[in-house]
């Protein structure tokens, strides 16, 4: 039942004996919970039973609507930072143009940048199963330029119809990110000294 973070709050604590906490953490000691109400109440604040598996329980002074809105942050904060990594897929045939394999290279480079995992395929039709090394070629040419931002996980593969490779984004992408304010100013003063040919 206390799995469920709804707390008792106020009047809806009735218990005969509490210890109560002060909005600052300080102990207040043991009371009636008509009395330590009294208190909060006499500073604008809320009454919320925090421990009531405690003996007597615990109730602390604050201000609960804005705990709660602090802890619905927090829990935002911690969804936002479990992201589901996604398999994302790029279809290929092994005629692709040029300029199609390039379209397809740069949503591929978004992908990984963006933490998703990508799996390239190309699927051959009729008699293209017997360039199957075309389609080979391709995935290895897709993967070599992805290299920057992802590591193969297998080599191309060949399932049926379909030939197959599985990209994983690069785990130091975002560790490069807070090295960008080291331009230490004082290395660039000694380009100024072509100054003094101005004369």
């Amino acid at each position: 039942m206390i799995a469920v973070t709804e707390y008792q709050i106020n009047e809806e604590i009735r218990d005969r004996e509490i210890r109560l906490i002060g909005e600052n953490g300080e102990q207040l000691g043991i009371m009636s919970a008509a009395a330590a109400l009294a208190i909060a109440e006499e500073r604008d604040l809320d009454l919320v039973k925090i421990a009531p598996g405690s003996n007597p329980p615990v109730c602390k002074i604050m201000d609960y609507g804005k705990y709660r809105f602090e802890q619905s942050k927090r829990e935002k904060e911690a969804r936002k930072n479990q992201r589901i990594v996604e398999v994302k897929e790029i279809r290929m045939s092994p005629s692709i143009g040029e300029n199609d394999f390039l379209v397809k290279l740069r949503n591929g480079q978004k992908f990984l940048a963006d933490g998703d995992r990508l799996k390239v395929t190309v699927r051959f039709r009729g008699r293209e199963m017997a360039h199957t090394n075309i389609g080979e070629q391709l995935l290895r040419d897709f993967a070599e330029r992805c290299s920057e931002l992802a590591n193969l996980d297998k080599p191309p593969k060949l399932e049926g119809r379909n030939m197959s490779v599985f990209l994983s984004p690069k785990p130091q992408q975002s560790a490069k990110k807070p090295a960008k304010p080291k331009a230490p100013k004082a290395a660039e003063q000694p380009a100024e000294s072509p100054a003094e040919t101005n004369e």
